[in-house]
């Protein structure tokens, strides 16, 4: 989910409370507090040897031990406008980090509005190869060319 569609949803549904579901189905428990709104710029170089960048908004949530805490989605709305002074293009992904037992990051993959929470369903996030035709492995979808990759079917350079 882009940052703007966070954004336009949570501002729609002010007075609904905050949900986030875990890739299993399983709730974050409902006393979250959102900690940190991070502008995440990676630069990184491929094995192919291409720089690439990516740029994410990053929500982090830790569970306290305050357990009557609760977040609404206006409240949430108004942290995000906050951070516009460094989120200022809201193309990017919005994507939440937590840990339970394991610091994770995840997707966001859709949302469901119930009559009183607006729940953000997430999803795993995942590595993989960026350059899979000289890896020997089957191209990724929208794949460009191999000029771009690093591997040969036998090994990575």
């Amino acid at each position: 989910m882009k940052l703007s569609q966070l954004k336009s949803l949570l501002s729609e549904h002010s007075e609904r409370h905050f949900r986030l579901s875990l890739p299993d189905g399983a709730a974050v428990p409902v006393s979250f507090h959102v900690t940190e709104v991070g502008r995440v710029h990676k630069v990184f170089l491929d094995c192919g040897g291409k720089l690439r960048e990516s740029v994410t908004c990053q929500l982090q949530v830790w569970v306290g031990q305050d357990f009557d805490h609760r977040i609404e989605t206006g409240k949430m709305a108004s942290i995000l406008n906050k951070a516009k002074a460094y989120l200022p293009d809201e193309t990017i992904p919005a994507e939440i980090e937590y840990e339970d037992q394991v610091i994770s990051q995840y997707t966001i993959k859709g949302h469901e509005v119930t009559d009183e929470a607006i729940v953000l369903k997430l999803a795993h996030k995942h590595t993989e190869c960026l350059a899979p035709e000289l890896c020997g492995l089957p191209p990724l979808p929208g794949a460009k060319s191999k000029a771009d990759s690093c591997c040969g079917p036998s090994s990575c350079r």
